[in-house]
């Protein structure tokens, strides 16, 4: 089993969600979180004033999945999100030792 990690932009979610459904992927967990890469964040204005914003808004998806599905889910991430401008976002992919679902006590790719 392995653990996808996406950061995407955000008007890009319903896109992805949708395409892993596609393929078979039935849970996934969402954060709004913020951060910059060679961004390095934009300027915008208020109020006639004009000021940086270093941390641009992102969404975080986490997803573990057997490994059968990890190669397919990668490219269906990359496919759905992909603008094709600088802040599309990134992709890991980590390994995971075990995974227990608390509820009935199953472990392993059982419990996913």
């Amino acid at each position: 089993m392995k653990k996808i990690t996406a950061m995407i932009k955000p008007f890009k979610l319903d896109d992805v969600r949708e395409a892993l459904a596609e393929i078979g992927v039935q849970g996934m967990t969402v954060s709004e979180v913020k951060g910059f890469g060679r961004q390095k964040g934009h300027t915008e204005i208020y109020r006639g004033a004009e000021y940086e914003v270093d941390f641009l808004p992102k969404i975080k998806i986490e997803i573990v999945l057997v490994d059968e599905l990890i190669e397919r889910a990668v490219e269906v991430i990359i496919t759905s999100a992909k603008t094709g401008k600088v802040g599309d976002g990134k992709i890991f992919v980590s390994p995971v030792d075990e995974v227990v679902r608390i509820r009935t006590g199953e472990s392993g790719s059982a419990a996913v």
